[in-house]
């Protein structure tokens, strides 16, 4: 629920509906993969600068989403449990509620000087009821900022999407309201997910989930608390150009991965064993082959560790572990990515029934790259415009139930090129020194919502 001192009011709460009825019976169920994350939320907020409808009126909103609802029925839907007791969605165009909110300060101010938590109020969120059969598992939030900007906020279960998904799932939005052909339509038939074959058990990524799997959550939660660090294109690229010798192929993602890991493992204490380890956390619709299409529904997403001990993470020297993450990105493979599908349709229980869910964004410090979200030289995120010459000017990614050592999340900046956008959760008493780590503000990050 908002915050009872929140610049963010939210007023009134509508429902949308698919413009083309569902057929009765039809059910969606979720994959191994899904399931697995049902521990997490998923919310995107949108910002731009000025309203793209001038004078605001709800309604050809709701005509467009409406429209676009009727290619992803599921999304409009409930959860159930099935037969097994897995989850599964009832396409029964229940609906997507849709909640409209004022902003008291305007966009500008709102970055400079809203904290995460703030933010959250722009993606109000109830948690799932132990029955969910009235329970919208999709919102949207319309929060109009004073001046003219507005924020639209995404928020669900990450059982239901991944960031991919729910990013296309906002574009399709736009797309329909501009009455423009969706580019990536909405593929939900999950069979590329269901290989049903015996998984390699001596493979690195099935020893992995088996490891977070029996993992033990914190006996002390810690409070968490998160900041947005924005890096220019000639930042970036003056960076990548000091560790071109240790690794010339090296990405923004690999650069800023190792930046923001060696400064943290800084502020953490000593590990007894004197490893260093962070779960990087990768798309594979194009990382697979073949590649699965853009446009599927659900989640798709690889976790593996990477684990230097204190002598390889040589702090004096950047390119060397970026060097590292990039060889461990670009040598996810295939047949890797599979053994963990594998695995996690192996853990069923007798009839059926999938394994309960295990964290995925912790506890050991986790990394997700956004990078597979450039498509040429355009990001998918900043080519959601209602109009042509109207790009959102900042996007935030958040996921919910984020404890343990932290998670770092690098997005495609809404600038051209190599700018990227990095929003960090720590626990509350190192991001401070994080924020004026001096590594960190040579490369003069614009920080924008910020947990200090």
């Amino acid at each position: 629920m908002a915050n009872i001192n929140s610049r963010v009011s939210v007023h009134s709460m509508l429902t949308a509906v698919s413009s083309k009825p569902v057929g009765p019976g039809q059910t969606h169920p979720l994959s191994a993969l899904d399931h697995a994350m049902a521990l997490h939320t998923l919310h995107l907020v949108f910002y731009y600068k000025k309203n793209p409808f001038g004078i605001f009126d709800v309604d050809p909103l709701r005509v467009s989403l409406s429209e676009v609802l009727s290619l992803y029925p599921q999304v409009a839907g409930r959860l159930t449990r099935g037969e097994s007791g897995n989850w599964e969605v009832k396409c029964n165009d229940a609906g997507v509620r849709i909640l409209r909110a004022n902003v008291g300060v305007t966009i500008d101010e709102w970055l400079r000087s809203a904290d995460v938590s703030e933010e959250k109020d722009l993606t109000v969120w109830e948690e799932m009821p132990e029955d969910p059969s009235t329970w919208s598992p999709f919102r949207i939030q319309v929060n109009e900022f004073e001046g003219g900007g507005v924020a639209f906020g995404l928020s669900c279960t990450h059982m239901n999407a991944d960031p991919t998904s729910v990013t296309l799932l906002f574009k399709s939005w736009i797309e329909s309201h501009r009455q423009e052909p969706i580019e990536h339509p909405p593929l939900f038939n999950s069979t590329p997910l269901h290989h049903q074959r015996v998984p390699d058990t001596s493979g690195k990524s099935t020893n992995y989930y088996a490891n977070k799997a029996n993992a033990r959550t914190p006996s002390v939660k810690m409070k968490m608390v998160t900041a947005t660090f924005r890096f220019s294109n000639s930042a970036i690229n003056k960076c990548l150009n000091e560790v071109h010798d240790q690794c010339p192929q090296a990405t923004p993602f690999d650069l800023l991965a190792a930046l923001f890991w060696t400064r943290l493992v800084l502020l953490k204490a000593p590990k007894h064993d004197n490893k260093c380890s962070l779960s990087v956390c990768l798309d594979f619709r194009r990382l697979v082959q073949p590649p699965i299409p853009l446009g599927y529904f659900g989640n798709a997403l690889h976790f593996s560790m990477l684990t230097l001990n204190e002598e390889e993470m040589d702090y004096g020297k950047l390119g060397h572990v970026v060097e590292l993450v990039h060889r461990h990105v670009s040598g996810v493979e295939t047949e890797e990515v599979w053994n963990a599908v594998d695995w996690l349709e192996s853990q069923k229980e007798e009839g059926g029934k999938h394994a309960p869910p295990f964290r995925m964004y912790g506890p050991e410090l986790t990394c997700v790259s956004m990078e597979h979200m450039i498509i040429g030289n355009k990001s998918l995120m900043s080519s959601a415009r209602f109009k042509s010459d109207e790009k959102p000017v900042h996007v935030a990614c958040h996921f919910g139930n984020v404890v343990g050592e932290g998670l770092i999340v690098v997005l495609p900046s809404v600038e051209e090129d190599l700018a990227r956008t990095v929003i960090v959760t720590l626990p509350e008493e190192e991001m401070p020194q994080l924020c004026e780590d001096q590594a960190i503000q040579r490369l003069q990050p614009t920080m924008l919502i910020s947990g200090r």
